[in-house]
């Protein structure tokens, strides 16, 4: 009998914790594959702060270090520059790197640093209450704007990934997302490119994953799939925003 499916090696065999409907388990899986198919688990390190996110070391079969929130780029620089031959990824939510982490991200990404960062993009921040986030819509409706974000008091969404993709030191930002089987093979293709550009030597490489969190949008699953498509798409569209070395 041919196998069509198994676990992957990088992940341990414990059930998710995520919330039903949640983006991440799927991204852990793509992640875990393409670790997998590159053959360098041995030579992993993962770095996860705090936030949904923080969850990681319970499921990669891998080492994987918590950081204090926002701080990823920052102990993924360190450890890179000490262990050159490891290869080292951040695994961040969109208010870890967006907003707590804003200065870590734009200036390991402005030295160039030879990482690999997931910025996974759910327009909230999940584990902690559901506030508004950086990249919360206008008019979203979250616990801490409760009438819907308004840009004259809180601003626009921010586009983090086209911000990086104006930095010289950075060589590959892509927007992907998990709402589609077709867009789940992309996600996985951008996450192995951004692996590869790391082993390399190419530099700094970005994947910002659009991802889903029913809980705290307060809608069903399905409805979450249609809202990420109809509501963050026109916002976040995706695509590869920069590629230094795309023949």
């Amino acid at each position: 009998m041919r196998q069509v499916f198994k676990r992957p090696e990088s992940l341990k065999l414990v059930p998710f914790r995520f919330c039903p409907g949640c983006g991440h388990s799927l991204i852990h899986r793509i992640i875990a594959e393409c670790i997998d198919n590159l053959g360098i688990r041995e030579k992993v390190i993962g770095i996860a702060p705090v936030g949904c996110a923080v969850f990681a070391y319970d499921y990669f079969n891998f080492d994987v270090i918590e950081v204090a929130h926002g701080r990823p780029p920052a102990a993924a620089t360190g450890l890179k520059r000490v262990m050159p031959d490891r290869i080292i990824f951040s695994y961040q939510g969109d208010g870890d790197l967006a907003a707590i982490g804003t200065a870590e991200i734009i200036h390991a990404a402005n030295r160039g640093e030879n990482l690999t960062v997931f910025f996974v993009n759910n327009a909230t921040y999940g584990m902690t209450g559901g506030q508004m986030a950086p990249t919360t819509l206008s008019g979203q409706k979250t616990t801490t704007t409760p009438k819907g974000r308004d840009i004259k008091t809180s601003g626009y969404p921010l586009r983090v990934s086209e911000l990086l993709a104006t930095i010289e030191g950075v060589s590959f930002i892509t927007r992907t997302s998990v709402d589609s089987i077709k867009n789940l093979m992309m996600t996985k293709k951008a996450v192995e490119k951004a692996f590869r550009y790391q082993i390399e030597g190419k530099g700094f490489s970005l994947v910002e994953i659009l991802s889903p969190c029913p809980t705290d949008w307060g809608i069903s699953t399905e409805e979450s799939i249609d809202w990420m498509r109809s509501e963050m798409m026109p916002v976040f569209p995706l695509g590869t925003l920069k590629d230094k070395f795309s023949s």
